[in-house]
């Protein structure tokens, strides 16, 4: 069949294209070989997110003792499971995802869909369960999936949620908290799950090979989260490599690079994410099919190597290479539809992209970091602000470790970069992500008001501290 469009992959960024599109009277060829609305529903963003709120709950239900009263707890991840299962993914089931895509008049393909080249009229060709369609754009929006690094002995060992490995998938399937886990990583994914089930009575160790847990943030911003873990009883090991992974002791024993061993119940792989492009047929339109991520323009065009936009084609989401978030996806996923529909485009760069990670403390990061502005050449002048040391986060108490960092371009006097690591240090991100997008003068932000006493306040004390 010929269609107007086909969307390779309905994750967020995906699915919004394809269902805009449909929407407006295209017709279009939506296909997925997994879960219509992809990993942050079923798997990522909101599972882990559900399981952080409980261990949220319980943490501060233990800080009770020390300025409210007296408390105990119970820790059970029943009922987060029951929330994960019933209320987010309907037990990891999307026919009402398939159903209002159909009912705006899309046309959806269970199946792994593949580049296969161009027709004799120049439309693209893409193959499904062994059927053939055409259209004349095609946007390539197949995600990532978790990356298993190839250390001695891990894929040997069954992977499920029942079995001795989890990746993200199979963690959030879970309906009891194991009695202890080794996290073989500490970005993003393996912080957040790695202290939810600490606090749920698990056991955790984790391993980072590089210098500090969640790089490639601050190195400061690093070292809190270590210092709250190591204060939570969680062992971190950082600067190590995992060697090895074998049955044993309670479960699996993983072998680190340097001898020492440790033992768990399960083994939680969050060692990053590999794109989905291997074998999506890139070679069948002339771009290298080994490449980890599609270059796009500000139209999210696909770019050749040549610099010239590949006719037709087009990608959001994670495999642009622009970090795998869903907003990221979503917005990309804005300027395509606008550009397809011949609309004014809301293209606004990536110079002022944010994401957060949500340990306790929350990590919040906007533009550059301090090193990053630093080798780019910039005249840099840094401000800091401990929480402790706000107002309102010295009220706050327990819980209040972390700072607000800025980084400035003293020649143009704005902000480049931003990083919150504290109590809602996503929710403080929004002042510095539209101060860092909108190029915002600093002296702008020294002349605001600051509401007091407030965590944002510490905003303006970042920016007197600025040197």
């Amino acid at each position: 069949m010929d269609f107007d469009l086909i969307v390779l992959g309905l994750g967020p960024g995906g699915d919004e294209v394809a269902e805009k599109l449909a929407a407006s009277g295209q017709s279009v060829l939506g296909i997925d070989q997994h879960l219509v609305g992809g990993e942050c529903p079923y798997y990522g963003c909101i599972p882990s997110k559900m399981i952080i709120r409980g261990s949220d709950v319980l943490a501060e239900s233990r800080r009770v003792n020390q300025i409210a009263g007296r408390a105990s707890d119970e820790p059970d991840l029943a009922p987060v499971a029951k929330r994960i299962r019933d209320e987010a993914t309907d037990n990891w089931d999307d026919r009402v995802a398939v159903e209002r895509f159909e009912g705006i008049g899309g046309t959806f393909i269970r199946g792994a869909g593949r580049l296969a080249g161009r027709d004799a009229a120049g439309r693209l060709v893409v193959e499904v369960n062994g059927e053939t369609h055409t259209a004349r754009n095609v946007v390539v929006a197949t995600g990532t999936a978790p990356a298993i690094p190839p250390i001695d002995g891990l894929a040997d060992l069954p992977r499920g949620v029942d079995e001795l490995v989890w990746t993200n998938r199979e963690i959030v399937k879970a309906e009891t908290a194991p009695a202890s886990m080794v996290v073989i990583g500490g970005g993003a994914v393996g912080c957040e799950l790695a202290q939810g089930f600490a606090r749920f009575g698990t056991r955790v160790t984790v391993i980072e090979g590089a210098p500090h847990l969640l790089m490639p943030e601050e190195p400061e911003a690093g070292k809190v989260v270590a210092d709250v873990f190591a204060r939570e009883g969680i062992t971190v090991h950082e600067g190590v490599g995992v060697q090895s992974v074998a049955r044993g002791g309670d479960g699996v024993v993983v072998t680190l690079a340097g001898g020492s061993t440790a033992t768990a119940e399960k083994v939680l792989v969050a060692a990053g994410r590999r794109p989905n492009l291997s074998d999506i047929g890139l070679e069948t339109v002339d771009l290298d099919p080994k490449a980890r991520s599609l270059d796009v323009d500000e139209h999210m065009h696909v770019v050749a190597g040549t610099g010239a936009p590949v006719d037709g084609l087009h990608a959001v989401g994670d495999i642009t290479g622009h970090g795998a978030f869903t907003h990221v996806a979503v917005w990309q996923a804005r300027v395509l539809i606008a550009h397809l529909l011949g609309r004014d485009e809301p293209y606004g760069g990536y110079h002022g992209l944010a994401w957060a990670t949500f340990t306790d403390p929350e990590v919040g990061r906007v533009g550059m970091s301090e090193k990053q502005a630093r080798d780019k050449g910039l005249s840099v002048r840094i401000g800091t602000q401990e929480f402790a040391a706000n107002s309102r986060g010295w009220i706050h108490g327990p819980g209040n470790d972390g700072f607000v960092k800025l980084v400035e371009d003293a020649d143009r006097g704005v902000l480049v970069g931003a990083t919150v690591v504290g109590p809602y240090g996503g929710e403080l991100l929004g002042l510095l992500t539209l101060a860092v997008h909108a190029e915002v003068p600093v002296r702008t932000l020294a002349t605001m008001h600051y509401a007091f006493p407030t965590l944002h306040r510490a905003v303006l004390e970042a920016v007197g501290a600025l040197a």
